[in-house]
């Protein structure tokens, strides 16, 4: 059994420490990793993505230009206004403060999309196992899951980035596709099945 769930005064109390404590917006690591999770999506255009845990709204930047619509949230009310401020311009995307897995979006289509980044590892086994039911049950047929995660030890962490991705490959309903593996993160691509899983090349008939 892994440790109680990150607490949501964390994210509060690290957000109000510093606007954007993890550094997204001036990290070459996290650039790059940005622009590998984005490079990875295998459809060049998505009808509706769903990513939670946007924090300041770098990786969201990048995942509006692939998307007719996208919902971006957060838990902490910081993050929330900097990625509002950041997407301004861009009229089909909409943050929203939002409380996952316990909170989830209702009464919209199923999403084609979702990006679940750096974000697994905050749950305990409980709020893991609904937080992947929930991505699973939102999923359309055929939809792109993206997971990417910090590998080494975090104290704050309810679990390991690698742990996150065991689990996410014994879930039902999905198949990994791509890998992409450094010593700092891991990042997978998982499709919804039915209908069977196909390679870029395969969607484009190539082979």
């Amino acid at each position: 059994m892994s440790p109680p769930g990150t607490p949501a005064e964390y994210f509060d109390d690290m957000y109000a420490g510093a606007e954007d404590p993890w550094s997204f917006e001036t990290r070459w690591y996290d650039r790059r990793k940005h622009d590998l999770t984005v490079a990875c999506l295998p459809r060049r255009r998505y009808r509706s993505a769903f990513e939670p845990g946007c924090s300041t709204g770098m990786l969201t930047r990048r995942l509006a230009q692939r998307c007719d619509r996208l919902l971006a949230v957060d838990i902490a009310a910081a993050p929330v206004a900097s990625t509002r401020q950041r997407l301004a311009d861009q009229p089909h995307v909409r943050v929203e403060r939002m409380r996952v897995p316990d909170e989830w979006p209702v009464g919209a289509d199923r999403f084609d999309l979702i990006v679940l980044s750096e974000l697994g590892y905050y749950f305990d086994d409980a709020g893991l196992d609904l937080l992947t039911a929930r991505t699973v049950d939102s999923l359309e047929p055929g939809g792109t899951l993206v997971a990417v995660h910090w590998r080494p030890a975090v104290a704050e962490h309810a679990r390991g980035g690698d742990d996150v991705h065991r689990l996410l490959d014994d879930v039902d309903g999905l198949v990994r596709t791509a890998r992409h593996e450094e010593a700092d993160f891991l990042l997978d691509v998982f499709l919804r099945v039915p209908p069977p899983a196909r390679s870029v090349a395969q969607a484009e008939g190539l082979w």
